[in-house]
C-alpha cells in the first residue's frame, strides 16, 4: 500500500465508501455466489448512508417475522440447556452487543477462550469469530454458542434437546410465531428454523447512525479535535484505514455486490512469548486451524464502529482502554517484561508489515480517540427493535 499511488490521498469520504481495503496477512479471496439480495415483501433494508446492501443466503430470506422470532429468541434464557442464559448475556445492547469482560462466561460458568464479539454489521462479514476462516455465515456461526461442549456456552446436547425445544412447542405465542415466520412447514419448531430466526435477527442488526455518519450527511459537526483525529485516521501519520478503512471500519467486507472476498487475518505483534513468534494456547489465531507458521497469531480485525462502548479490547480482552491500544500500535507491538506471557511482540517474526512504530504526541492520542468515539451509533445501544422483549 505505501508504494500505491493512492496511498495517502484519500479522503474520509472516499474511504468510507470505499468497499474493501485488505492488510498483509493469512486469509484467501473467494468468489461467492450462493448469497444473493433475497428478502421477504414485508421486508427492508433502511441502509445507513453509504452502506451496501447485504448478501443474503438464498435458503435463509429476510423477513420481519423471522427477524423478531430472532429477537425473541436471542433474548431468552430458555434457549440454554439450563435454562439460565440467552445469546443476550453475552451480547448485551448497551454495549453494542459485547458483555464488557475479557471473556465471556457460558451457562455452566466454563469461560471462553475468547472475548464476546460485537453483532451490529455482521451481516457483512465473510467470515465469524476471531480467528476461524472456515465459518462463513451467521447461520454457520450458532452452531457453536448452541451446541458446543468445549467451552459450554449456552449448553444444548442430546441430553437436553427435546426438553429445549418443548420449552417453545409448549408456548403459544412462540408456536404462533415460528408458524407466521415458516409458513407452510408442518413442524417449525426446530433448531435449525431456531438459527435461521436468530442469524436473520443478527444480519439485520445495522449500526450507522454515529456521530461520524452524521458528519458524513452534513447533519453534524466535527470538533476541532476529532477533525484532527480524522485526518490522522485516514492518512498515513496513523494509518490505521489500512485494516479499518471500508464503511465498516474493518478489512474483511462481503455484501450483495461482492464477486470477490478479501479474508486477511493479522498478527499484531500482541505476543511473543518464546521468542519465535509464539502466541499462548489456544489463543493462536487461525494458526489453531491450519497449522501454518505464518498463521501464528493472526486474528480478524475487529470493526471499530462503536469501540468506544466494547471495553476490554483485543481477542482476550487483555488491553483496557482505547488509550492503551492506541500505545500498543505506536509501539509497534506489545513488549511484556515478566510474567508466563513475557515476550517482545514489537520483534514478533510473524507480526503485520503494517505494524510498526508510529510518532504519535500526546494530542495526537486524544485527537485519535476523539475521533474514534464518533463513531458510536447511540440509537444501536438504546434501539427497542433490537432491546429484550420481555422486559
Amino acid at each position: 500500500m505505501k508504494n500505491s499511488p493512492f496511498y495517502g490521498a484519500f479522503t474520509a469520504a472516499t474511504l468510507a465508501s470505499f468497499v474493501l481495503m485488505s492488510c498483509g496477512g493469512g486469509g484467501t479471496s473467494t468468489t461467492d455466489k450462493s448469497q444473493t439480495v433475497n428478502a421477504d415483501p414485508s421486508w427492508s433494508w433502511n441502509l445507513p448512508v453509504n452502506f451496501a446492501t447485504p448478501a443474503v443466503p438464498a435458503d435463509n430470506p429476510m423477513s420481519e417475522e423471522k427477524f423478531q422470532l430472532g429477537r425473541y429468541l436471542f433474548h431468552d434464557t430458555r434457549l440454554s440447556g439450563n435454562g439460565t442464559q440467552a445469546c443476550a448475556s453475552c451480547h448485551v445492547q448497551s454495549l453494542a452487543f459485547t458483555d464488557g469482560k475479557a471473556v465471556a462466561t457460558g451457562s455452566t460458568g466454563e469461560h471462553t477462550a475468547r472475548s464476546a464479539m460485537p453483532i451490529a454489521n455482521a451481516a457483512y462479514h465473510p467470515t465469524f469469530n476471531w480467528a476461524n476462516s472456515a465459518t462463513t455465515s451467521l447461520e454457520q456461526q450458532m452452531e457453536t454458542p448452541l451446541f458446543a461442549t468445549s467451552p459450554v456456552e449456552l449448553g444444548i446436547n442430546d441430553s437436553n434437546r427435546a426438553t429445549v425445544l418443548k420449552r417453545f412447542q409448549d408456548d403459544s405465542d412462540y408456536v404462533a410465531r415460528f408458524g407466521r415466520a415458516f409458513p407452510g412447514e408442518a413442524s417449525p419448531i426446530s433448531f435449525t428454523n431456531i438459527i435461521k430466526a436468530i442469524a436473520t435477527f443478527e444480519r439485520g442488526m445495522l449500526s450507522g447512525d454515529s456521530k461520524y455518519d452524521r458528519y458524513q450527511k452534513g447533519q453534524a459537526t466535527l470538533t476541532a479535535s476529532e477533525e484532527r483525529g480524522r485526518n490522522l485516521f485516514f492518512t498515513e501519520k496513523a494509518e490505521c484505514f489500512h485494516c479499518h478503512g471500508s464503511f465498516n471500519f474493518n478489512d474483511q467486507l462481503k455484501h450483495a455486490g461482492s464477486r470477490s472476498v478479501e479474508t486477511p487475518f493479522h498478527n499484531t505483534g500482541l505476543y511473543n512469548i518464546d521468542g519465535k513468534g509464539g502466541f499462548p494456547a489456544p489463543n493462536r489465531g487461525i494458526f489453531e486451524l491450519t497449522g501454518k507458521a505464518e498463521d501464528m497469531g493472526a486474528f480478524r480485525a475487529q470493526s471499530l464502529r462503536n469501540v468506544a462502548v466494547t471495553a476490554p479490547y483485543m481477542h482476550d480482552g487483555s488491553i483496557a482502554t482505547l488509550e492503551e491500544v492506541l500505545d500498543f500500535y505506536a509501539a509497534g507491538g506489545r513488549h511484556i517484561t515478566s510474567g508466563p506471557l513475557a515476550g517482545d511482540g514489537r520483534n514478533n517474526p510473524y507480526k503485520s508489515d503494517l505494524i510498526s512504530r508510529i510518532d504519535l504526541d500526546a494530542q495526537e492520542k486524544a485527537d485519535l480517540i476523539a475521533f474514534l468515539k464518533t463513531l458510536t451509533d447511540e440509537s444501536l445501544l438504546t434501539s427497542s427493535r433490537f432491546s429484550n422483549p420481555f422486559k
